[in-house]
């Protein structure tokens, strides 16, 4: 048998294959796998990105519309408006007046009536008049159309006046304070001669009734140069103490 050839130590280790660490073969892989995931992380991204771009709607800033204000045209003064005076309705500067109902009167002596709040108040006056030594006395009262239509057109025919003449010192029927049931001649019973005359402003019953009569609410109805143009009748006197007799006389009429 042939002896065995003994290899020579030197030659027997270079001949032996290097053995690799499996840490060096595990690297490879890492880093494809880390490649890839890499690129497809890459790819949603933008994918997700275009996505999110398309879907968000674009806003564009709003401008403000320039305001150009025109001049305006001179603009005329507003109209003054001028209210007509109101316009009574009157006949020879009377006004009308409805009669006092029956069952509203009162006697203030004789015959003489008034309604029941200027009759009491009247009697106090006369009262208070005769306290102080007066006598005051009642001329005329209330009167009803057919009593004034005598008065006016009888009297007118009688002395021969037009309409307007006997308009000054009667009024016409439908027209006399009289119908009110408020109004009232009053004389000085120690001048009977003065009743129904400017003459009674001389007497002491006058002069009595101008410092006394407001405190029993009667007043003067025609005056000196009143604004209705009847002549001046200083017998003539109305209540107007309360709300209907207030009314009556100083109500606005159109």
């Amino acid at each position: 048998m042939m002896e065995e050839m003994e290899i020579p130590e030197a030659i027997r280790e270079n001949t032996e294959l290097p053995q690799k660490s499996p840490l060096l073969s595990v690297i490879p892989l890492l880093i494809g796998i880390t490649f890839c995931l890499g690129a497809i992380g890459l790819g949603s991204w933008g994918v997700f990105s275009l996505k999110k771009q398309s879907l968000s709607p674009t806003v564009k800033p709003t401008q403000p519309k320039p305001t150009t204000t025109k001049p305006q045209p001179p603009q005329p003064a507003p109209e003054k408006i001028t209210k007509a005076p109101s316009k009574k309705i009157d006949l020879l500067g009377h006004l009308p007046y409805s009669e006092a109902p029956e069952s509203e009167l009162s006697s203030i002596g004789g015959n003489l009536q008034l309604r029941t709040s200027a009759a009491a108040k009247f009697k106090q006056m006369q009262a208070a008049a005769r306290a102080e030594g007066i006598n005051l006395v009642a001329v005329s009262a209330f009167r009803n159309a057919d009593i004034q239509e005598q008065l006016f057109f009888g009297i007118k025919e009688q002395r021969g006046q037009d309409a307007t003449k006997r308009a000054e010192v009667s009024a016409p029927p439908g027209y006399s304070e009289h119908h009110t049931g408020y109004a009232v001649d009053i004389g000085d019973g120690d001048a009977p001669s003065t009743h129904l005359e400017i003459e009674f402003a001389q007497t002491a019953t006058f002069a009595w009734l101008e410092q006394n009569a407001l405190k029993y609410s009667f007043e003067l109805s025609f005056p000196p140069d009143n604004d209705q143009g009847v002549s001046y009748e200083p017998w003539h006197w109305r209540f107007v103490g309360d709300r209907h007799s207030l009314e009556t006389f100083y109500k606005v009429r159109h």
